[in-house]
């Protein structure tokens, strides 16, 4: 009897490991009741899957897809109208029973479709969380990923993780900012350099050594309990070498192929180039980024929707503010615009903004939906914002300029809002003197003083700031070391570091200088109503002295950058349409009043922000 019992078992054990085996994923792994996409397409796969046909209780089953690797199976389902229920998917052959998967759908926060995503009452604080804190030791290796923890190693990983994120909103919270972009937090398994996650290994699965998928849904609730943001950084264009499709892709064009590799040309002009050659467009789309990121084909079908519903999936999951999507305009062109069209009509006040990295800002704002410029070629990426690039590279001259000429000081700054009439949107736009791609801010002035007028500026023009992670405390690095120099380690959250800034009495006197002077500006930005959405008048700078006016019916703020080393005295009279009548003004870097009569000094290397009373 026992003998028979233990045969039994043992069969039954073997036929459920066979079940297991057969399916290896089913992707999205659950998804919800009352979606606009609503049609449900499911990548399922294991072994020789193709060779079962699939049948559901109560969901109609549109169409089942195979490709020309039996391994894969797309069942697209009608999830219209039904409720939130768990049900099986019954795998059959021949008419008869195989095995069962359970699904779910779930069911939808309330006003889910509605969310509000970041806009220009924001600031963006951008962290790559490899390097920003450790809170949890334990995830620092991974037995699932090849990379271990080496901080000794400029391009290693260094043990930053979600929880150390967690740990320090507080101080971010404090500096001003709203919102948080974190560069990539998707598994990213390269043997080496891993650390920047933008070659993902597994894109419905956060990377084991920053913590789970249950802990970046903590995150966004830790956030949302103090009223700010979260934007995840989604990359569209590529993945990484290691990802798990890589083994074994459902289709032979699921990624471009040369067959292999073929690197694209970084031209990204070519997109919008009427007198482009065809090969030239061709590598700039479907070149690979670099050789261990292969890019994907949003032509096909199938890996379309597959980004599609993954995008989808993780604002749903994680209850995402917004996306920043990395080369942006290096994606088919087309395909990328169905994508982000598709997730805009699922959340239609979502915010998304792309990674255009162009130095024309006629060729940034083609990528801007409702762009007039790219209707003429009848092209609309239906993309919300862009990046203000052509203001990042002038922010890395312009305070350098000793001699201001007719091209050179803050007249810089002046002609790129020049061109401000040639985006749709000109209020969603994210500005930013650097990011982690980029030289560091503080690495090219190396004073205070510069600092403080690029904090003014982007802390009072049109547009969304973003602020790079331990710029508020002086941080330096030099791109000419190395991305790893630019992506240092934030003092103190390390138990081993001995310097900590993530407090005031950790910090050095230059340290809180810095950080005193933007957590200033950002907080007071927070209700500036004038700054989220007024109109600017701006004037041309004389004597290398910038002023502008942000002004709606409530608030009226003035605007004085002072780029010359010399005290300068503004004749107010010029200002006068702006001004009207006004006597004083609160000025918001030092917190004091300020008389406003025929004259205003302004001493070399300085700034006001004048909130006009």
């Amino acid at each position: 009897m026992k003998k028979s019992t233990f045969l039994i078992t043992a069969i039954f054990a073997l036929i459920l490991q066979s079940v297991n085996a057969q399916i290896e994923r089913i992707e999205p792994p659950f998804w919800w009741s009352g979606m606009q996409h609503s049609e449900l397409e499911l990548m399922v796969y294991g072994e020789n899957i193709a060779e079962l046909s699939p049948k559901i209780d109560g969901i109609e089953i549109l169409e089942v897809k195979k490709t020309e690797n039996p391994n894969y199976l797309f069942i697209t389902l009608d999830t219209q109208g039904q409720e939130p229920q768990k049900f099986k998917i019954v795998f059959e052959k021949n008419g008869k029973r195989k095995f069962s998967k359970n699904y779910e759908l779930k069911e939808r926060r309330p006003e889910s479709a509605q969310r509000k995503g970041f806009d220009s009452s924001d600031m963006i604080y951008l962290i790559m969380p490899d390097r920003f804190a450790n809170g949890d030791t334990s995830n620092d290796n991974h037995k699932d990923v090849v990379e271990k923890v080496n901080r000794d190693h400029q391009g290693g990983r260094h043990g930053g993780d979600i929880q150390g994120i967690i740990d320090y909103l507080d101080y971010i919270e404090s500096l001003g900012a709203t919102a948080i972009w974190s560069t990539p937090m998707n598994e990213d398994n390269d043997s080496t350099y891993s650390y920047h996650t933008y070659a993902q290994s597994d894109v419905y699965k956060i990377d084991p050594r920053y913590g789970t998928n249950e802990d970046y849904k903590r995150l966004s609730q830790e956030l949302h309990k103090r009223s700010m943001k979260l934007i995840m950084d989604y990359v569209v264009n590529h993945w990484g070498i290691t990802h798990w499709m890589m083994d074994d892709l459902p289709t032979y064009d699921w990624i471009h192929q040369f067959p292999g590799y073929g690197q694209t040309n970084y031209r990204m002009s070519t997109q919008m180039d009427p007198n482009a050659s065809e090969i030239d467009a061709y590598y700039c789309m479907d070149g690979w980024f670099v050789s261990t990121m292969p890019d994907l084909n949003q032509k096909n079908p199938l890996a379309l929707n597959y980004l599609i519903q993954n995008a989808i999936w993780w604002i749903e999951y994680a209850d995402l503010d917004g996306f920043r999507v990395d080369t942006y305009s290096y994606n088919d062109k087309q395909g990328v615009a169905k994508w982000t069209k598709s997730i805009m009509d699922e959340y239609p006040n979502f915010n998304i903004v792309g990674e255009v990295w162009m130095h024309d800002q006629a060729q940034i704002a083609y990528w801007q939906k409702d762009s007039k410029i790219a209707a003429i070629q009848d092209y609309n990426s239906h993309l919300p914002s862009v990046m203000d690039f052509t203001l990042h590279d002038a922010l890395s001259a312009t305070f350098q300029v000793e001699e201001p000429s007719w091209d050179k000081g803050m007249i810089q700054v002046y002609e790129n809002f020049v061109n401000d009439f040639l985006y749709p949107d000109i209020d969603n736009i994210l500005v930013f003197a650097e990011n982690h791609d980029t030289q560091r801010i503080n690495q090219i002035y190396n004073s205070i003083e510069d600092y403080k007028l690029i904090m003014t500026l982007l802390g009072t023009i049109r547009g969304i700031p973003q602020l790079y992670y331990g710029s508020e405390i002086g941080m330096k690095g030099d791109k000419a070391k190395g991305d790893g120099d630019i992506r240092r380690d934030f003092p103190g959250g390390w138990e081993t570091d001995t310097h900590n800034a993530f407090f005031a009495q950790g910090r050095t006197a230059t340290e809180n200088a810095y950080f005193d002077v933007t957590s200033k500006i950002f907080n007071w930005r927070k209700t500036a109503t004038a700054i989220h959405n007024g109109k600017t008048t701006q004037y041309i700078p004389e004597n290398d002295v910038y002023v502008y006016f942000r002004y709606n019916d409530n608030q009226t703020v003035m605007v004085v950058i002072n780029n010359s080393k010399e005290e300068q005295t503004l004749e107010l009279g010029r200002f006068k349409e702006n001004l009207q009548d006004a006597k004083s003004a609160k000025e918001i870097l030092s917190s004091s009043e300020i008389s406003l009569g025929e004259t205003l000094n302004i001493a070399g290397k300085a700034s006001y922000i004048l909130e006009i009373l």
